[in-house]
């Protein structure tokens, strides 16, 4: 299993997103990115964990 993926990766994934929505998410926050140079990447296990406590919570 991947460590990172990229954002428009993670928005198809997750969100079922679009690549101009899913950098908008991650720009609001919704998405959790790390920055590696220029390059913009999603950990999946931040992203996972993220997703799990508002499954808690809701």
């Amino acid at each position: 299993m991947k460590k990172t993926i990229s954002v428009p990766e993670a928005g198809r994934e997750y969100f079922g997103l679009g690549r101009n929505a899913s950098y908008a998410a991650a720009e609001r926050g919704d998405i959790p990115t790390i920055r590696i140079g220029k390059l913009l990447r999603v950990p999946v296990k931040a992203m996972e964990e993220r997703l799990e406590v508002k499954r808690e919570t809701a």
